[in-house]
């Protein structure tokens, strides 16, 4: 029982000493159709097998956050995140230890749930639209950070916003995810993959060794993080050095699920390069050692403050955490970004919908990435990616990153929790995850409550 800590409800907020700048819970809105009753929160730490690096920082462990909601009658729902502060804030990262920037995300989460209780509400996405405010600025109290990114406030608000969307469900009869999504994003949510392509992370401390067995095993779209520690100079040469040996062992290994028959490369500089003359050389040497062929996406090479056009770099780069809402994506589209990484396990799923519909209308097309998530929020993320329309490039797949079974030291523990364990959807085969008739009938079990987690309410 060491390596877990439950923390309930205001205890986090007070062991920060943050209790005095709580500010005053809004208004309630108007009567709707659900009521909130009575919210809760815990978390759970789940360790890494080793230090997790990726924007020049490493996690050691990342915290398992539960919101419970309870409706009218007996109703009662909880809701999982997985928070990283690192990928959602890296000046709050850098600016506080590992365990109170996980707090002070977690504080957010409390006030989420603070303002909600006794609030009415018809749909999660209008109720999350009318807390983001108060709870951006409750954020930059917390974090002492006046220019926090929403995307820190977002990943503080999955398990709430999962939470409302089971509530939302169970009070109005729904059994499935496809009945669950609102009217006007179906379209955006049309298809039915019975393949989802299952992308691995290739992380700073993979080894040539593990790489092997990753592609042994039959994953072949692989996501290699770049962008390494130290100066523009120093991580460009890691950079490079890396791809090298990267594309050395993987270059003659072939697929039947790309058109060219080649492994597709998906890089990750979570906005590492400064420069595009920088970036530009990077690419200039994957043309020099004949890796450019294979590149399918380069995801956020750029920082986000540095707005920059990028509709003359000749390779697809997709947007992540600069895209943090529907709006900030259109801008992203605009500058020349040509695909988006989704998120409804990071930016919950109400603002990945607004995303994925602000891209679909634009041709623009999605994948899902992940967040090293828990087992369940897996699920989750898998709803999405088995819906997007295919990605170009591949034999009408969906993609969907999953890394935890990489990186948690209880992974296999962790699956333990989750409902539908033993179903054919939840293990790769062959790099692949396969879906089918229950799969889309049932929302792959994300309906059904995790005892495991129940059971962090118990007291």
């Amino acid at each position: 029982m060491e390596r877990r800590r439950f923390l309930k409800d205001s205890g986090m907020l007070c062991l920060l000493g943050m209790c005095n700048i709580v500010p005053g819970s809004c208004s309630s809105q108007s009567p709707g159709k659900i009521y909130i009753a009575d919210t809760a929160s815990a978390v759970e730490k789940e360790p890494l097998l080793q230090p997790f690096g990726f924007k020049g920082g490493y996690l050691s462990e990342l915290w398992q956050t539960a919101a419970r909601l309870s409706g009218s009658g007996n109703n009662k729902v909880v809701g999982l995140g997985t928070q990283s502060v690192l990928w959602s804030d890296q000046k709050v990262f850098l600016n506080h230890s590992e365990t109170e920037g996980n707090a002070m995300m977690y504080a957010i989460t409390q006030r989420a749930l603070e303002i909600l209780k006794g609030q009415y509400y018809t749909n999660p996405v209008e109720l999350l639209e009318s807390i983001m405010d108060e709870l951006l600025a409750y954020g930059k109290k917390v974090t002492g950070n006046p220019h926090l990114r929403k995307t820190f406030v977002l990943n503080a608000l999955v398990a709430v916003d999962n939470a409302l969307w089971l509530l939302y469900a169970k009070e109005n009869g729904i059994t499935g995810f496809d009945q669950m999504i609102p009217a006007e994003y179906r379209p955006t949510f049309s298809e039915k993959h019975q393949k989802i392509a299952a992308i691995p992370l290739i992380s700073y401390g993979t080894t040539p060794e593990q790489l092997k067995q990753t592609v042994d095993e039959g994953y072949f779209f692989m996501k290699i993080k770049i962008g390494q520690p130290g100066s523009q100079e120093e991580m460009l040469q890691k950079d490079t050095e890396r791809l090298s040996a990267l594309h050395e062992m993987l270059k003659d290994v072939r697929t039947p699920h790309t058109q060219s028959g080649k492994l597709p490369y998906y890089f990750d500089a979570n906005g590492r390069y400064e420069t595009k003359e920088t970036f530009l050389r990077f690419l200039d040497h994957a043309q020099k050692i004949g890796a450019f062929e294979q590149i399918a996406i380069i995801e956020e090479p750029f920082p986000e403050e540095h707005e920059t056009d990028v509709s003359d770099i000749p390779v697809r780069l997709a947007a992540d955490e600069s895209a943090h809402t529907d709006v900030d994506t259109e801008k992203r589209i605009e500058m020349g970004y040509r695909a988006v990484a989704l998120k409804p396990i990071a930016k919950t799923l109400s603002m990945t919908m607004k995303i994925a519909k602000a891209a679909t209308d634009r041709d623009v097309p999605c994948f899902c990435a992940d967040l090293t998530v828990n087992p369940v929020l897996v699920e989750w993320n898998r709803n999405i990616a088995a819906r997007l329309k295919p990605f170009p490039g591949l034999q009408n797949l969906g993609l969907l990153e999953s890394n935890g079974h990489q990186n948690y030291r209880n992974w296999e523990k962790m699956m333990g929790y989750l409902p539908d364990r033993n179903k054919p959807w939840v293990n790769v085969s062959k790099g692949l995850f396969t879906t089918g008739e229950e799969f889309f009938k049932d929302g792959g079990g994300i309906f059904q409550p995790s005892e495991h987690y129940n059971e962090l309410f118990a007291n």
